[in-house]
């Protein structure tokens, strides 16, 4: 949506639709957990769809912030912000390391390096003795965070919407500023935007690293939702879930991952009961269903409608 006032009118509906959603009747537990997702698709398609860096491994991230998170409240009694935050350090500090070792390859070189990488973090996972192994971390306190009792569902819920809105705006203001216009000129013609003096490996890795860090902050907010950190937060398939979710709404896009999210998240939920581990191919059968029909993504095929009714 090119106009800026039609867009303002849009986010502005959308929050007013999330501030009153409790109210509705919709279960809370559900709406948090779709808003952690949505951050972590958001910060996968800053990467993906605004860097053209495809990783097979961002679970890792994910993972590791919620197991970090959860560790040092569980083992050390440490408060929900410090906790928080050391989850996010630790995904960021990672990241720096994985980076400085995966962008020096691009294309399915970079994605297949990733991916590696994130095995690393599984099996350490899955062997350390304070993740808790197979088992993972129970019991998550939420705690307190400037007063106001995270314990109670709708205070949880009003903090997880609240750091939602604020990821997308950040990420939004980093599209659009020159940083994101050179991003964005890398993954078009890397080699071209190299040759007009761009320091394309520094894009690259500080893209990397600020998708990896908001990735840790949405695996630190989902363990607190949920009071609990496992194996399936920093497992290869939930690399697969965010790539799905972002491409399903719409890579490039400011609202792409938030649909996809809301649209994945929903299902499996939905779903699960009715139909058990069949879900996964009813929602990998719609994702077939868009790369096929919907090549954009459900924003993107809208925003490319909008433009050419407009011409």
């Amino acid at each position: 949506m090119e106009h800026p006032r039609q867009r303002q009118l849009l986010y502005l509906g959308l929050l007013t639709l999330g501030l009153v959603a409790p109210w509705l009747g919709v279960y809370t537990v559900y709406l948090m957990t779709l808003y952690c997702f949505a951050i972590f698709a958001c910060a996968f398609n800053l990467l993906l769809g605004f860097g053209g860096m495809l990783s097979f491994g961002h679970a890792a991230f994910f993972g590791l912030s919620s197991y970090v998170t959860g560790w040092l409240i569980t083992s050390l009694g440490s408060s929900t912000i410090v906790s928080i935050l050391g989850g996010v350090v630790a995904s960021c500090l990672l990241s720096v390391v994985f980076g400085y070792i995966a962008i020096r390859r691009s294309g399915i070189y970079f994605a297949m390096i990733t991916l590696a990488l994130s095995q690393i973090v599984y099996f350490v996972c899955l062997e350390a003795s304070f993740t808790g192994g197979e088992n993972g971390l129970q019991g998550v306190h939420r705690g307190s965070i400037l007063g106001l009792d995270m314990a109670q569902d709708s205070v949880m819920y009003y903090f997880v919407l609240f750091c939602l809105c604020a990821v997308f705006l950040a990420i939004e203001r980093i599209i659009e500023s020159p940083f994101g216009q050179v991003l964005k000129a890398i993954r078009e013609n890397e080699t071209r935007a190299e040759s007009l003096g761009y320091f394309v490996n520094t894009h690259k890795l500080i893209v990397f690293v600020m998708s990896a860090t908001l990735a840790g902050f949405a695996g630190s907010l989902k363990c607190l939702v949920l009071s609990f950190a496992t194996l399936s937060d920093v497992v290869q398939s939930t690399s697969g879930e965010v790539i799905l979710m972002t491409m399903l709404g719409g890579a490039g896009t400011l609202l792409g991952p938030v649909v996809g999210s809301a649209v994945v998240v929903t299902l499996q939920n939905t779903l699960a009961d009715k139909v058990g581990s069949w879900v996964n191919v009813i929602i990998g059968a719609i994702f077939v269903l868009c790369v096929l029909v919907f090549r954009k993504g459900i924003v993107g095929e809208i925003l490319a409608y909008l433009k050419r009714k407009e011409r």
